[in-house]
């Protein structure tokens, strides 16, 4: 099975969010996915397969905990591999849940359309801001469709010093996939800054986080009155990707990507 390792969200290698992308032909089964994505070890690896139309593929996303139903990181390390071994202006990428996700590309930058989610006003244990080690947030939401909370809080400083004890974080919460935490920037170059912590489904923490952005570009096109936005992830690899709303329930991601590794996988 033809495999890759892309750094995506990044132009530069060893930054961005690492993710491994398989090219399947044939079946394949859901537990030796799962098998793949734990021996890659890396937060989710796409499993790509190719439909009877060129620029259309089957996508699937597995951490090396579970199937992950949306990934932005392992959505763009795809179309980075795919653009470089075909002629395609456009590709499509269907879920497993149908949705489709529409990837174009403008010199080195790829373009994902991404959907766009809403966030319901919910609130968080004192349990969970213990573990997270914060005081004080602004506002807490909830989506659904990925089943993450959402924290603001006032400093990107705060932010980028986080360091949850992640065994307390587990514990504090039983049915959330992850906690995304975001702030305002202060004058940097982009407009909001955040971070990606989810030990009940992937790892510690996700470097960077497409899939968090189709709620956090609506709750900071709100806050902003912005439908452009510049988003930063202060994790310690780092990644950043330009955002544009197109209309209530789509939004475009565009960043890079750099391709790592490619080998087959004999087993």
């Amino acid at each position: 099975m033809k495999t890759f390792i892309v750094d995506s969200f990044t132009k530069e290698s060893f930054k961005g969010n690492p993710a491994g992308v398989c090219f399947v032909e044939g079946n394949i089964s859901d537990d030796k996915m799962l098998s793949i994505a734990q021996e890659l070890n890396l937060s989710e690896t796409a499993f790509i397969k190719k439909t009877e139309k060129e620029n259309i593929f089957s996508i699937r996303y597995f951490s090396p905990i579970m199937e992950i139903p949306l990934c932005g990181h392992a959505t763009l390390a795809s179309a980075k591999i795919i653009f470089n071994q075909k002629q395609l202006s456009e590709i499509n990428f269907v879920t497993e849940a149908g949705i489709n996700l529409k990837v174009g590309k403008e010199d080195d930058n790829i373009i994902m359309e991404f959907p766009i989610y809403n966030l319901e006003e919910s609130s968080v244990s004192d349990e969970t801001l213990n573990a997270l080690k914060l005081e004080n947030i602004i506002y807490c939401g909830y989506c659904s469709e990925l089943k993450i909370l959402m924290l603001e809080i006032s400093d990107t400083q705060i932010l980028a010093e986080l360091k949850p004890d992640f065994h307390a974080l587990k514990k504090s919460q039983k049915s959330i996939n992850g906690i995304s935490i975001s702030s305002r920037s202060n004058n940097d170059g982009y407009d909001f800054h955040s971070r990606f912590f989810w030990p009940w489904s992937g790892g510690e923490e996700d470097p960077v986080t497409g899939g968090t952005h189709t709620f956090l570009s609506k709750y900071w096109m709100k806050k902003l009155g912005k439908k452009k936005m510049k988003s930063f992830q202060s994790s310690k690899r780092t990644g950043q990707m330009d955002l544009e709303i197109i209309n209530e329930n789509k939004v475009l991601i565009k960043s890079q990507a750099v391709i790592i590794l490619e080998g087959n996988i004999l087993a």
